[in-house]
């Protein structure tokens, strides 16, 4: 294990979370899901949340401030002082203005959205229990970087940086976790007979799909960092994460994202929609492939679900500037491989990236179209609240960029207990039996690598 005295020591004058005493370290990580869950487990660095996007992960943690949505109530704290006060309005524009009103001072923001998150942009309110969490996001003291350069810490002080490079160090080369894989075939919520419910409504005209979940509790304590570990090596997102905040821990796979902004203003959307397995073999995935890209309920649910994604970017952009590229790619998530696509527009003068996001959450893949009228019948036949499932984890910049990657093939877990959970897009040509296997299919993620705590 090298020691501080061995490695290459850079002082960092700038950049996202920096502080007077960062530093990078040149070291080589191999593993940076073992080292990042390995800081998680560690348990000596307050709440957290873990990010990963292409090329760079991020160990989030210690908050010094936060921003707490409810249904009533807006929480603010800063510096261990919190003031609550109820709030009108849109909820993205709260939370704008709420992080605005922060010292921040050049630091990151980072935490999550809760599918109830567009209940006021899509009328959907009364739905609503009077507690309910519309978002946690959180200001971090610690940062700590991976990527090809190496290691990054900021805001520690020297001790817990020596800790921190210790603990990565020693998490490269370990095996494994074992995992305790969970039967996902149990099915208390009557899926299928939601489902074909669904299916009528969608054959009156009441909408065109809808995306219907299922929840599956697990008869154990996750070890959520484990799952996290052994999950990532078997899986292949697009974004990941792993969090522990407010009293949720979760740990997941994105496929997607609902929404960027970069600092040229650049918004996309990825809609991913159209499903079938992957993982079973060579030829068996080229079959499932083949079939994917032929079938005609498949192809319908996608096209609509890209037309829907073009015109909310359109609704935000400057005018002629929404696109679609890869129409109708192929990627492979884990167990699943899916009909994609993206999306993107130039972000219209006048408009913030938080307008970006409310227009395109919740992601047209996990709820419905019309979005109003599929939310609706979300909220009416999806068996349980939501909350994180079909959400966001979000990061947002200083620069005013911001990204949120949606949340599917993940595990979740409070002091009332863990599950998983999985949907499937329901259109007028869906057959009941099918969409269940879907959620079997979308399961085979996260299901395999549950390790209990």
């Amino acid at each position: 294990m090298p020691t501080t005295d061995e490695r290459t020591l850079i002082d960092e004058k700038d950049g996202p979370g920096a502080t007077s005493n960062s530093a990078r370290w040149g070291e080589h990580v191999t593993d940076p899901a073992a080292a990042l869950a390995a800081l998680a487990a560690a348990d000596r660095f307050g709440e957290y949340v873990v990010y990963e996007r292409p090329g760079e992960w991020v160990f989030a943690a210690d908050p010094i401030g936060s921003v707490e949505l409810d249904v009533h109530e807006l929480r603010v704290g800063w510096d261990g002082r919190t003031s609550a006060a109820a709030w009108q309005g849109r909820p993205a524009e709260v939370i704008d203005r709420a992080l605005a009103a922060l010292p921040l001072a050049g630091r990151n923001v980072y935490g999550w959205i809760g599918f109830e998150f567009c209940a006021w942009s899509l009328r959907a309110t009364e739905h609503l229990a009077p507690r309910t969490t519309l978002a946690h996001l959180m200001i971090p003291r610690i940062e700590v970087r991976i990527d090809a350069s190496g290691v990054r810490v900021g805001g520690a002080t020297p001790g817990e940086t020596a800790d921190i490079h210790e603990l990565i160090a020693a998490a490269q080369g370990t095996e494994l976790p074992r995992a305790h894989p969970a039967d996902v075939t149990i099915d208390p919520t009557a899926y299928r007979d939601r489902v074909a419910e669904a299916i009528e409504e969608i054959r009156h005209g009441k909408y065109q799909k809808v995306i219907l979940s299922r929840k599956v509790d697990l008869p154990f304590v996750v070890d959520v960092p484990a799952t996290y570990r052994l999950g990532r090596a078997h899986n292949t997102p697009a974004r990941s994460f792993l969090l522990r905040l407010g009293g949720l821990e979760a740990a997941g796979f994105s496929p997607e994202l609902v929404a960027s902004v970069d600092r040229e203003r650049i918004v996309t959307t990825e809609p991913l929609a159209g499903t079938r397995a992957f993982g079973r073999g060579a030829d068996a995935d080229r079959a499932a492939r083949a079939e994917l890209v032929a079938d005609p309920k498949e192809i319908v649910e996608h096209a609509i679900s890209v037309q829907t994604s073009f015109a909310e970017i359109a609704a935000v952009a400057a005018p002629d500037s929404t696109a679609v590229s890869d129409f109708m790619a192929v990627r492979e998530r884990g167990s699943v491989q899916h009909l994609a696509s993206t999306v993107r527009g130039r972000l219209a003068d006048g408009r913030t990236a938080w307008d970006a996001l409310e227009t395109l959450f919740p992601s047209v893949t996990a709820s419905g179209i019309p979005k109003d009228a599929g939310v609706d019948a979300v909220f009416r036949l999806d068996h349980d609240p939501r909350g994180l499932y079909s959400g966001a984890v979000v990061t947002v910049s200083p620069t005013g960029a911001l990204e949120a990657t949606l949340v599917l093939r993940a595990v979740y877990q409070t002091t009332e207990g863990a599950w998983l959970r999985a949907g499937a897009g329901i259109v007028g040509q869906s057959r009941p039996a099918r969409e269940f296997e879907e959620t079997c299919e979308k399961l085979g993620s996260i299901a395999p690598y549950v390790v209990e705590g």
